[in-house]
């Protein structure tokens, strides 16, 4: 019985190429390593001593019981139990349907997952961020701090219930380029359909991936990386010029100060000399106030794209027209490949000088042209074109209020905010 750690190894080795077909996958599942792994990996999670269908938690289980999965799944008479459906409150204050698998269900899941992970993560594109290793919220937001800098405008992208609508047809097609296994691309169906229980009523599920599912997220990843890809090639297909031209306003204002600068050296009139000291001066500081480059560039054009999950968000340098030309492509194509509906309302073209919001942030870049000198003594606008994450008022003051660490009360007609002891987290 070979080591999981290895078959997971050889499995990650051909992760990159994007031509190699995977085979045999099935017969993984036959490896009792892997399962006991698996329960390492999940175990501890909460959630676990929740029932699921089947009445069972993590302290039924025993290595009988995964000898009777290895055999279910060997003969291909393993079916995944109904999840268990239960509703949590959102954000907005609506609820969000949760699936609870058995948790005989959940450890095959997630010997499934490692797989699908091992055979993915090399070939999925850095620009997605979403349920992956070393992967977070907080490398969305460092990729755009870095990457994005000078964008013009922001198309934020919202897709249409997209983990309720995920096309099982369109899924098994897009795993089926990468893996030639059946049996394997039979169990991911089986997960597909396994339907769940609400009040003790049986509901198919024809689309979307198993609510509250181990391997949910990296389906979603998978379904999505067709997305990332098409971005990719699009952004090189509409990147345009090396750098940006030449502001000509600061051109002709550097060639009077350098014209000066000359000229000074032959000048021995005191005041004469001052004055064009003065000019030099007063020169130097209007171009500190004036872009280095033209914006309104027709030979300069980029586009960045950023992903977590569902959510992305999309920086261009060009005009108006082009980001309209965008929001219809991408919703052409998700579409057309992907089964998908984008939402006109909430799929917003937004001047980056105002806020786009991502992640729970409002993204915006500076305009700023105040200086400072840097290590070589030289004055520059090193803030302008840089981009801001802000958290509003409104979200601190929610998250605050739903972590019962804060009290608001109203004094003189001004909201007053004071620290609220959780006495509530003391054993």
């Amino acid at each position: 019985m070979r080591n999981p750690e290895q078959v997971l190894n050889i499995l990650a080795e051909h992760s990159n190429e994007s031509g190699y077909k995977y085979e045999r996958l099935y017969r993984i599942l036959f490896n009792e390593q892997m399962f006991l792994v698996a329960y390492q990996r999940i175990h501890a999670k909460p959630g676990n001593m929740t029932p699921g269908t089947d009445g069972q938690t993590e302290d039924g289980m025993s290595i009988d019981k995964i000898h009777a999965l290895i055999d279910s799944l060997k003969s291909e008479v393993y079916r995944p139990k109904p999840a268990k459906r239960v509703y949590i409150p959102k954000k907005s204050g609506k609820l969000r349907p949760l699936g609870i698998p058995t948790f005989a269900d959940k450890l095959v899941q997630e010997v499934v997952r490692m797989v699908l992970e091992a055979i993915y993560e090399g070939y999925f594109e850095r620009t997605s961020h979403g349920f992956r290793p070393h992967k977070s919220c907080h490398t969305a937001l460092k990729s755009l701090q870095n990457n994005f800098n000078g964008t013009k405008w922001f198309i934020e992208g919202d897709i249409k219930g997209f983990f309720d609508n995920i096309n099982h047809g369109v899924m098994i097609e897009i795993l089926r380029e990468r893996i030639s296994d059946e049996r394997f691309l039979r169990l991911i169906r089986k997960f597909l359909n396994a339907g769940y229980l609400e009040e003790w009523h049986f509901n198919r599920t024809y689309s979307g991936t198993p609510q509250g599912g181990i391997i949910s997220p990296i389906l979603a990843n998978i379904y999505l990386d067709k997305f990332d890809k098409y971005m990719k090639k699009y952004a090189q297909d509409f990147h345009k010029g090396k750098v940006r031209h030449r502001n000509k306003d600061i051109g002709r204002l550097n060639n009077r100060v350098h014209y000066l600068k000359k000229r000074m050296k032959e000048v021995t009139d005191v005041d004469k000399l001052e004055a064009m000291r003065e000019e030099v001066r007063n020169k130097q500081q209007q171009i500190l106030t004036m872009p280095s480059g033209n914006d309104m560039d027709e030979n300069f054009r980029r586009l960045n794209y950023v992903r977590y999950a569902d959510d992305f968000l999309i920086g261009v340098i060009g005009n108006k027209a082009e980001c309209e030309k965008i929001k219809a492509d991408v919703t052409q194509f998700m579409q057309e490949k992907l089964k998908l509906e984008m939402s006109q309302e909430k799929t917003l073209i937004t001047n980056a000088q105002d806020s786009a919001k991502f992640l729970g942030y409002e993204i915006s870049v500076r305009k700023d042209y105040t200086t400072q000198k840097n290590a070589r003594g030289e004055t520059r606008r090193h803030r302008n074109g840089d981009v801001i994450l802000h958290v509003s008022r409104e979200v601190i003051k929610k998250k605050l209020l739903s972590l019962e660490a804060m009290n608001v009360k109203t004094r003189n007609g001004k909201e007053v905010w004071s620290s609220k002891g959780r006495t509530y987290l003391i054993d």
